[in-house]
């Protein structure tokens, strides 16, 4: 057990699964909307997410002649990570990450903005769509939002206590 653990008057530690999962990831990635995206060999890139679905899956766009669609050819196996502000929203998530160019996807995932990087528009034939299947993770959060978590420290910090306000555990979708 860590150090600051055991001297945490409340339980601060939450593994979920299934339905709770895919909440708590949805909640950490939109609080993020972005990330970084690591494939086999690489370095970490950010990376926008364009949709969680109801499954927990993460989607995003890539072009075809990119170096993360041919590590991702070569080894499906990816890692995600995100923070949704300073002090709270962290989330790592181990998956696997299928490429595709399935036209009706790209329609819905398309935005304006992704013009910058496909210069052809939503049929720029460089277009692909990256699903990204967590298989496992891990998220650390706050339990009560940042105003109550930075109460509860400053709180803590003056009478000598540890109340920290946040919770952490596995992520399994």
């Amino acid at each position: 057990m860590d150090s600051i653990n055991r001297n945490q008057p409340e339980q601060n530690h939450k593994d979920v699964s299934g339905p709770e999962a895919v909440k708590r990831i949805k909640e950490l990635v939109d609080e993020a909307n972005s990330g970084f995206f690591v494939s086999s060999g690489s370095d970490a890139r950010p990376m926008s997410v364009l949709d969680v679905d109801d499954a927990g899956n993460l989607w995003f766009m890539s072009a075809s002649d990119s170096l993360k669609n041919v590590e991702i050819a070569a080894d499906p196996k990816v890692r995600l990570y995100f923070q949704g502000s300073k002090h709270s929203g962290f989330l790592y998530l181990d998956g696997i990450a299928t490429i595709s160019r399935d036209k009706a996807r790209i329609h819905e995932l398309w935005t304006p903005d992704l013009k910058t990087w496909f210069t052809e528009g939503e049929d720029d034939p460089r277009i692909t769509v990256i699903r990204v299947v967590p298989t496992d993770g891990y998220y650390w959060d706050n339990k009560h939002g940042n105003l109550v978590a930075g109460l509860k420290i400053m709180v803590g910090a003056a009478i000598g206590k540890t109340l920290d306000d946040s919770i952490e555990g596995r992520v399994t979708p």
